[in-house]
Order: C-alpha cells, then structure tokens, then sequence
C-alpha cells in the first residue's frame, strides 16, 4: 500500500485571512463553503489542497515542513508578484549565475521558497 499527501495543514491566526493570501499566490477561487469565521479555510490546487486551521499560538520557530513553489514564470518576476500580495523576503539565496532561490514568509510568517521556473533551469543546465 501507498499513501499521498491530500492536505498541507498550517496552523493560523486568522485562516480565511491566510488563505487569501494563498488563493492569489496560486490563483484560484475561494470554496464556496469557507466563511470568515470558520475555523478553517482551504486553498484547493490542482495537486494539493492547503489548509488553514485557526490557533492562536505564536509562531517562535522556523518551520519543519514548507512549500517550494515552481513559477511558470522567471522566479524573480514571481518573487517581485508575492511581495506584492503580502509576502516578505526572509533570505535571498540567488546566485549571480542565476541559480539559488528565494526563502519567503507569507503575512503570518510561515516560510516558503521561491524556485527558478522550469525554463530557467533549462537554459542554464
């Protein structure tokens, strides 16, 4: 037997705020059901879904689990889109040859990386 990831669960302050930020970085709909009030809020993408659960704990560490996120566009144009949304710079590991990523925070600090989009690691490799 075999499993596969279903949900990424996140804990959060406030999930419906968080997964905005979400919905806009993978640009798809809110589900119809997730109301501002709820204690919960999802992001459904074509291969996983994100779930925010509401908890008030601070966030003190850095995280054990995080997303990489492959841009169909160049990675610093999609690292240029998420501060945009919200998100913050947390380490700028980019290369001057072009390779490296970017390690971003989402509004409530959880970390996530920006990669080089599938054509950049073409072009350079």
């Amino acid at each position: 037997m075999t499993s596969r990831v279903r949900t990424v669960t996140f804990d959060a302050r406030d999930p419906y705020a968080l997964a905005g930020f979400w919905l806009q970085v993978f640009d798809v709909q809110r589900p119809s059901d997730d109301e501002p009030d709820d204690p919960y809020a999802a992001v459904v993408t074509e291969s996983v879904t994100l779930l925010f659960e509401r908890n008030g704990d601070d966030k003190v560490a850095k995280n054990r689990v995080h997303l990489d996120l492959e841009p169909d566009v160049p990675r610093d144009e999609e690292v240029d889109r998420l501060l945009g949304l919200g998100a913050t710079v947390a380490h700028d590991r980019r290369e001057p040859d072009g390779t490296g990523f970017v390690v971003m925070l989402d509004p409530e600090g959880n970390e996530f990386c920006v990669l080089r989009s599938a054509a950049e690691r073409a072009a350079t490799s």
